[in-house]
């Protein structure tokens, strides 16, 4: 359909909509009137990564098309855990780590909306403020029965792990009937009337909109995003060193930046519709370009995104360091540092405990293959033997040591 209202009509533009349970009917009420909408997330971590930046996006573009966000955080849900296309259940967190997650999380939003008292200004929720208040027997009666267990064993959820012959515990079968119910009591506390999600939650969040039509006579809706991989079919939100996390104390706007500058050619257009603002004439030129000139556009997306999750001067310093590190042996100022104790380094240690330890390889095994094929550096010498010890001679001038994974992956090494 062509949407009319300009939040949907900038959504489908940029590729955010892969679901809606009703667009013709959202659409209308959209172009009517201010709608707050609610995006949820579990507390599993004391930050997001780029594997919920699509959703944090949407958000946003809602905020910005003068219609009001409410960032739920699942402080009552973590500690049950979502199963979701999960092979198996989460471990189960304290209160007091899901607290500190939270505040972790926190950060991250505040980064990409404005939080206020104002009609469209955005808020955030705790879903604890009434999961830890309902009482087992109230919500058996009132809730569980408008919920069929037939039509929850065929949601993909849950069906892919029985399908596997994968343990789903009851408590883990319960977070759909408490996800829905979150959807009831944000319309009863705050008009809520539109939930986003990732298309994992498709059928969580129809059974909201099922919920609240039962329980409390409303007519909410739901849209979900995309999975997002890359082109090659590879899970967004992941590196060789680990998770991509929007928290610069857990990843720092260098390594951010890099992220970025690394995406697959097939994947520019579609990553400067998504994740920049940039406007969509100018994204057509940028995934035009071709041979060489296609960096430039990966320089954009890179500085763009990491100017949205870190601010304008650190993603202008950290193109700046890679332009220096990646032109011509310039400064190494800016990269990303770690510690290793000098008495180790008086000592020794072997070239390989020191790649992981930097995470430019996940393990001794993918350290051994990166200096077999020649990518492993220091200090912009090829490493030929995986036996080598880095020690205090390897100090340069500045009393530290360059390790690299590749053209484009560098750690300084810095004695403690």
């Amino acid at each position: 359909m062509s949407a009319k209202s300009p939040f949907l009509a900038a959504a489908r533009e940029r590729g955010f909509i892969h679901q809606c349970t009703d667009e013709a009917a959202l659409d209308a009420l959209l172009l009517a009137r201010p709608v707050t909408a609610y995006l949820g997330y579990d507390c599993t971590a004391d930050s997001l990564h780029i594997g919920h930046l699509v959703g944090i996006m949407l958000l946003r573009l809602y905020q910005q098309c003068g219609h009001k966000p409410i960032a739920l955080m699942g402080g009552g849900t973590t500690r049950i855990g979502d199963p979701s296309f999960r092979d198996e259940a989460r471990p189960l967190l304290s209160d007091e780590q899901i607290a500190r997650n939270m505040a972790g999380i926190r950060t991250t939003f505040a980064k990409y909306l404005t939080f206020g008292d104002g009609p469209s200004d955005a808020i955030m929720v705790n879903n604890a403020d009434w999961l830890d208040e309902l009482r087992y027997i109230p919500l058996l009666r009132d809730i569980g029965r408008h919920f069929s267990v037939n039509r929850m064993l065929t949601q993909d959820s849950v069906k892919l792990r029985l399908d596997r012959e994968q343990p789903l515990t009851f408590l883990e079968f319960n977070y759909p009937i408490l996800q829905a119910y979150d959807f009831v009591e944000l319309a009863r506390r705050y008009d809520c009337v539109l939930q986003l999600g990732g298309s994992d939650q498709w059928g969580n969040i129809v059974a909201g909109v099922d919920l609240g039509r039962r329980v409390v006579n409303k007519t909410l809706f739901g849209l979900t995003t995309p999975l997002m991989t890359t082109s090659s079919g590879a899970k967004m939100g992941k590196s060789l060193g680990g998770a991509v996390w929007l928290n610069a104390e857990k990843l720092n706007p260098f390594e951010y930046w890099q992220y970025w500058r690394n995406c697959e050619d097939a994947d520019i257009g579609r990553f400067l519709r998504l994740f920049t603002e940039l406007p969509l004439d100018e994204i057509a030129r940028l995934e035009k370009l071709r041979d060489g000139e296609i960096n430039d556009a990966k320089k954009v997306l890179a500085t763009e995104a990491t100017a949205l999750a870190h601010g304008r001067v650190a993603a202008e310093e950290a193109a700046a360091t890679a332009e220096a590190v990646f032109g011509d042996g310039g400064s190494a100022e800016g990269l990303p540092q770690i510690t290793v104790g000098k008495d180790a380094l008086v000592a020794g240690i072997q070239v390989l405990k020191l790649l992981v330890h930097a995470k430019l390889a996940a393990t001794n095994t993918q350290a051994r293959q990166l200096i077999r094929g020649g990518g492993a550096r220091l200090n912009d010498t090829v490493i030929g033997n995986e036996m080598q010890i880095v020690s205090l001679a390897d100090l340069d001038a500045e009393g530290q040591i360059k390790l690299s994974a590749g053209r484009k992956r560098h750690v300084l090494v810095r004695p403690s």
